[in-house]
């Protein structure tokens, strides 16, 4: 049992991981607290239901279609929401992306209907044995994914001419600029790669959780992972979302229940308490 907590939380760890990873590479890029991140997901998810269920296109092909139109649905929320706030106190632009979160809810809930439906995004559920402990091959596959999308990242990131672009601009936007960089063209860039990192979840969350237009609720949960493991760190977003992940699989087990909804607030908590800047947060000093 506590083996299979641990796959079971180390999955959901992920799910919370790259939920993170979209809160961080928007905030990094932009400055911008992306709160609507978990309703993207939620999209993402439901336009990969449509293409493989609904209009029953080949796998490889839907998935292809729904992170293409993902990546431009987040370029179309940067460029019209967004990009007309610049300069704007940052409050205003949190209050816009909480407004997205609820009007991606309520479209979706006439789009799709407020039903829970089944969609095992292609995934097999099969048990599978390893040293005497039965896991999922769904847990499995969604661990892998990560792996494999966090390293595609990474390259991107350091080996690619538009990543390392990015990465410029996060460090130093005016700088970006004056060394001719297209600081308006990276942020639409870092929001619909944010969009399909979000897309990517959601396809990996539905089988294990099902699909409905409040789904998207659980960015409220992937939001501590990204404090935790300090705000704008890519590292710590992805080891936020594991803790956060393994240790609200426990506690359903171990503690009491309610716990397990509460424990990532918890955490959040004592970490801020000992370490306000998160695990691999930087701490800045100012001189007065």
């Amino acid at each position: 049992m506590f083996w299979q907590m641990i796959v079971s939380g180390l999955a959901m760890g992920c799910i919370y991981a790259l939920i993170a990873l979209g809160f961080v590479l928007i905030y990094k890029a932009t400055e911008i607290v992306n709160f609507a991140q978990g309703d993207i997901m939620m999209v993402g998810a439901f336009v990969a239901y449509t293409t493989l269920i609904l209009f029953h296109v080949p796998y490889i092909l839907a998935i292809l279609m729904t992170l293409v139109f993902m990546a431009l649905f987040g370029m179309v929320i940067e460029r019209v929401l967004l990009r007309p706030l610049i300069g704007e106190p940052v409050f205003a632009m949190i209050m816009v992306t909480l407004a997205v979160g609820i009007l991606l809810r309520s479209v979706a809930g006439m789009i799709w209907g407020y039903e829970t439906y089944r969609f095992s995004a292609g995934m097999v559920d099969q048990p599978v044995r390893f040293a005497g402990v039965s896991l999922s091959s769904i847990h499995l596959w969604i661990m892998g994914v990560t792996v494999i999308l966090i390293g595609a990242l990474y390259f991107f990131f350091n080996r690619t001419k538009m990543g390392i672009s990015i990465e410029a601009t996060s460090q130093n936007q005016l700088a970006a600029f004056l060394m001719g960089i297209g600081v308006k063209r990276v942020f639409s860039n870092i929001w619909a790669i944010g969009a399909i990192v979000a897309a990517i979840a959601g396809i990996l969350l539905s089988p294990i959780q099902f699909l409905n237009y409040n789904m998207g609720y659980i960015g409220l949960k992937a939001f501590p992972a990204a404090v935790l493991g300090g705000f704008g760190s890519v590292p710590g977003a992805i080891v936020g979302g594991i803790i956060i992940g393994v240790s609200e699989s426990l506690a359903g087990v171990y503690l009491p229940g309610g716990f397990k909804e509460t424990t990532a607030w918890i955490i959040l908590i004592i970490v801020l308490l000992i370490r306000p800047e998160g695990i691999f947060g930087i701490q800045q000093q100012k001189r007065v």
